[in-house]
């Protein structure tokens, strides 16, 4: 702020000029009798000059102000995005950590297999020595009963003889039917024991690539401890799990019906390659006189499966027990052509239905739109208006028939076509003991606007149509 200092001056030079007491008379200023004073105060132009330079300093104090906070304001952001990228790359890192002891304990119960396994064989092998060499004495003993034989006329052949002879060629043929079994046991054995193997690699790879993983988050952190990181990456966990699934060579098969024709009959987890895609595992279900892999099972409750749209495209829960697949996997396994979706249904009083459909599933372009052709079935047909619908959850509503227009809010995700529809992967509830409790409010099965059905088991699985059977 400028002040003008002339007023001021003035009203001190007027402070020292003497008054007279007598009003009457003026008052005259004798200069000679004043003695030579010097002045108090400074110059004019001084002060003009002594003012301006303050106000200048001035600015340029609050301009400096100005300047050291937002450098202080740009240190605390920086410290921030570093403490929040921090704190992900620890949780992460403890994540990592988790999974290599779970793989770690996994790769451990199959190497006991493996070893039971190889156990077996070789007692197998000990065992089809020993027969072989039984069979071998038998082969010495007929050809020396041949031999004695031909020197012998026929009439001379007694009846115990032959009797004999018929006999030995008998437990002969039994040991060989023997051998031939145990051949097939062996062979497979080896088949078990080559796919267990092959279990222990997928397992020694992804340990390998969580330990590549955790070494390179342990390099990020300590880097960002030694300087602050102008602007931090959000890490998430795709890092890793993009480097879970190395191949090797091997003969996979296209899904759980090839593994079918090659010989399997037994349910369980198995390792397949659809066409265009990186191998994973699934659980295949060979009950039905046919191999359908499973995309969906829930039997207890134990998943939740009110999961967000990622975990619904990459899939979740345990194969041998409560899972989702995943969308990406079944539009693999779908791509394949002719494709039968199966859907196996167990209400509370344990009676067991089923219907099937002619099944073609759209890629994430088109959020994985579902067209559906009734083909047979025990249940009533609530898919009928399925065809073309787009695939949602909590939070993507691609369908727009989500719970803000809805007066009981969906749960999970599903192809929607309306409020309160069919829904298998609605929130899993439990019968009371009136038997009336939240069973609307459970797994639904709609087959009108009154009628419903809730169930306590659902399975879902694909097959090829070459292997639909008469059910």
């Amino acid at each position: 702020m400028k002040t003008t200092p002339v007023p001021v001056v003035f009203l001190l030079v007027l402070a020292f000029v003497p008054v007279p007491c007598d009003s009457s008379q003026p008052p005259v200023l004798d200069l000679e009798a004043l003695p030579e004073t010097r002045s108090l105060f400074a110059p004019l132009d001084d002060v003009h000059l002594l003012s301006s330079g303050l106000l200048q300093l001035g600015q340029s104090m609050r301009e400096f102000v100005q300047k050291t906070k937002g450098q202080i304001n740009t240190i605390f952001q920086k410290l921030n995005i570093f403490d929040r990228s921090f704190v992900r790359l620890t949780a992460l890192a403890g994540e990592i950590k988790e999974s290599e002891e779970e793989l770690k304990q996994t790769a451990a119960v199959l190497n006991t297999h493996n070893e039971e396994i190889k156990e077996l064989s070789e007692k197998i092998s000990v065992k089809v020595e020993s027969i072989l060499q039984e069979k071998g004495q038998l082969l010495n003993k007929v050809e020396i009963m041949e031999e004695k034989l031909s020197s012998l006329s026929v009439d001379l052949v007694t009846v115990r003889q032959a009797a004999e002879i018929n006999s030995l060629r008998e437990v002969i043929q039994r040991q060989e039917q023997s051998i031939n079994n145990l051949l097939a046991a062996m062979v497979e054995q080896g088949r078990h024991l080559d796919h267990q193997t092959m279990k222990i690699k997928l397992l020694e790879e992804k340990l390998a690539a969580s330990a590549s993983a955790q070494e390179t988050f342990e390099k990020m952190a300590e880097n960002s401890m030694s300087e602050l990181p102008t602007a931090a990456p959000f890490l998430t966990s795709d890092t890793s799990s993009n480097a879970t699934m190395i191949l090797f060579a091997a003969d996979f098969p296209s899904d759980c019906s090839e593994l079918f024709d090659r010989g399997e009959r037994a349910n369980g987890t198995y390792a397949i390659k659809p066409n265009g895609s990186e191998p994973f595992m699934v659980f295949c279900d060979m009950s039905r006189g046919r191999g359908a892999t499973v995309i969906q099972q829930r039997r207890d409750g134990s998943m939740n499966f009110d999961q967000p749209w990622e975990k619904y495209e990459n899939g979740f829960g345990e194969l041998q027990g409560e899972f989702w697949l995943g969308l990406k996997k079944m539009y693999s396994l779908a791509s394949q052509g002719n494709s039968v979706l199966h859907i196996q249904l167990e209400d509370w009083k344990q009676n067991r239905h089923f219907i099937e459909y002619r099944f073609y599933l759209e890629g994430p372009v088109s959020n994985y739109t579902i067209r559906l052709v009734y083909l047979s079935g025990s249940l009533p047909n609530p898919l009928s208006n399925h065809t073309g619908v787009v695939f949602s959850t909590k939070d993507r509503d691609n369908g727009r028939h989500w719970a803000s227009r809805c007066s009981h809010p969906q749960s999970g995700g599903w192809w929607f076509s309306s409020c309160g529809d069919t829904n298998l992967n609605e929130r899993y509830s439990r019968v009371r003991a009136n038997g009336r409790s939240e069973r609307r409010r459970g797994i639904q099965w709609r087959s009108g606007r009154k009628t419903s059905h809730s169930f306590a088991f659902t399975q879902i699985s694909i097959h090829p149509m070459d292997s639909v059977n008469s059910l």
